[in-house]
């Protein structure tokens, strides 16, 4: 049983009060997440900083989405699928794209698939990227630089899933209707 607080800003510690103060002038709440971040001021400040750093890429929505819901696929996020099933439907990202993420079925396009299958070779290795699979990224349109976006990437999901598996944190209420588990096939 996890002995994780989720703070508000009236509990949170003095140096995560501003930065939760923003989470929830940005959000029109305070999401749980956040929350639980709190509690380590400068882990939250690095989660908010990396998530702004990577929205700032040269990946647009659709594949700001595949990165995400491909690391938190694989990682079972029971949090971070829903919220980013939420978030991707406010970013105005096809929910075929999403679906397919979610369900673990092919994208609609080919270098959308691409993009899915670096990503998600890059976290099941550890970082090893094959040459081939390299190949295939660059014969898409995809350069070093979105190589390097992707490990932003994996760097802020790994403290967001990591940090709520160990805090079972509860998924926000507007995303609780994309609940999700996964499926064993």
């Amino acid at each position: 049983m996890s002995n994780f607080k989720i703070h508000t800003i009236e509990t949170a510690p003095e140096a995560s009060k501003s930065s939760l103060e923003n989470s929830v002038k940005a959000f029109g709440m305070l999401p749980n997440l956040h929350g639980v971040l709190a509690d380590s001021p400068k882990t939250l400040e690095g989660y908010k900083t990396l998530h702004s750093l990577f929205q700032e890429t040269s990946f647009n929505n659709d594949e700001l989405t595949v990165v995400w819901q491909t690391i938190n696929v694989y990682h079972e996020c029971h949090y971070c699928v829903p919220a980013h099933t939420g978030i991707a439907g406010m970013m105005k990202v096809d929910e075929t794209i999403t679906e397919a993420l979610r369900n673990g079925t092919a994208l609609p396009n080919e270098k959308l698939q691409v993009l899915h299958e670096t990503t998600l070779e890059i976290v099941e290795n550890r970082g090893v990227l094959s040459q081939e699979q390299l190949n295939k990224f660059y014969a898409v349109g995809y350069e070093n630089q979105q190589v390097l976006e992707i490990v932003l990437g994996v760097s802020q999901k790994v403290i967001s899933n990591y940090t709520n598996h160990l805090a079972n944190t509860p998924v926000d209420e507007p995303f609780k209707k994309f609940a999700w588990s996964k499926t064993t096939v």
